[in-house]
């Protein structure tokens, strides 16, 4: 399958191979053809149309100023990990027990892919005992956390922390998380601007196993896209945060951040864990539920 692309009176045309493909985006100036969407259709990838900026969005069948997504029919479709999924979900109990999954799968990925010999040789240096400390103090908070609020709160807790161990990890100076989109320095643009690509991976992850954007566990369970934040988290403080910082500190520009976080993400194979934790976390809730 080809696509077509026209700039400044150039053209090029690029190949994909849709077996291996979950999204495709398809940026300013692109076009493709009725016969490239059957094939892609029939492959169920996830095409989208956007902006320059090529921010996916939190839910398919959505326009907005970044993206619009199209989303493949198909009524063959399996639904193996959706009745999973909704069997456990109207469990007040066993939803919180999902949320916990979540919480405690961010930790484990924190601590390998902060300790990992690659971070630490581009330059993150995170003091060992520190970190281990503070993530066995939230395993434990978390286990016995009894309802969400409880686990947002540590959320927020340990993300705070996580931000000092970085900022000292760099040695970055003085750092305070900005609301989205107010931040100026450069370490804050940068987190807003991984966090969307994480987002983006969690969209795709939930929607290759066919799992609704609204059937969240923990964030924003009346909100449609609440699941792709629950998702998002097992990357972004793991992946994400750790790159801003270095990037930061390098003085790379927007392009070239976004270029090294798509790389680890793929180095870290984010999207298969996303996928893996989605899977194991339906089939231990949703299994033996009638």
């Amino acid at each position: 399958m080809a696509t077509a692309s026209r700039r400044g009176g150039l053209s090029g045309e690029y190949h994909h191979y849709t077996a291996n493909t979950t999204t495709l985006l398809l940026g300013t100036g692109t076009s493709i053809t009725q016969a490239a969407m059957r094939e892609l259709a029939k492959a169920g990838v996830l095409v989208g149309f956007c902006g320059g900026g090529g921010t996916p969005l939190f839910s398919a069948n959505e326009v907005d100023v970044d993206v619009a997504w199209l989303t493949p029919q198909s009524e063959y479709r399996p639904t193996e990990y959706l009745q999973y999924w909704v069997r456990f979900w109207f469990d007040d109990e066993r939803r919180l027990d999902a949320a916990r999954a979540f919480q405690l799968s961010r930790l484990a990925r924190i601590e390998t892919l902060w300790l990992s010999r690659a971070l630490k040789d581009s330059g993150f240096d995170v003091t060992a005992d520190v970190l281990a400390s503070t993530l066995a103090h939230h395993r434990k908070a978390i286990e016995e956390a009894t309802n969400t609020t409880d686990l947002l709160t540590l959320e927020a807790r340990l993300t705070k922390a996580l931000f000092k161990m970085a900022t000292r990890a760099v040695d970055y100076g003085d750092f305070a998380r900005a609301k989205r989109g107010s931040g100026t320095d450069p370490a804050n643009r940068f987190l807003d601007h991984g966090n969307y690509l994480a987002y983006g991976l969690a969209a795709t992850a939930t929607w290759v196993l066919g799992i609704p954007h609204g059937l969240a566990v923990l964030h924003g369970k009346t909100r449609r896209g609440g699941l792709v934040f629950d998702v998002a988290d097992l990357v972004k403080d793991a992946v994400i945060l750790p790159q801003a910082f270095l990037s930061a500190m390098r003085g790379d520009e927007e392009q070239e951040f976004r270029q090294a976080c798509i790389e680890r993400l793929a180095r870290t194979e984010s999207l298969d864990f996303m996928i893996d934790t989605l899977k194991i976390i339906a089939q231990d809730l949703g299994q033996g539920i009638e």
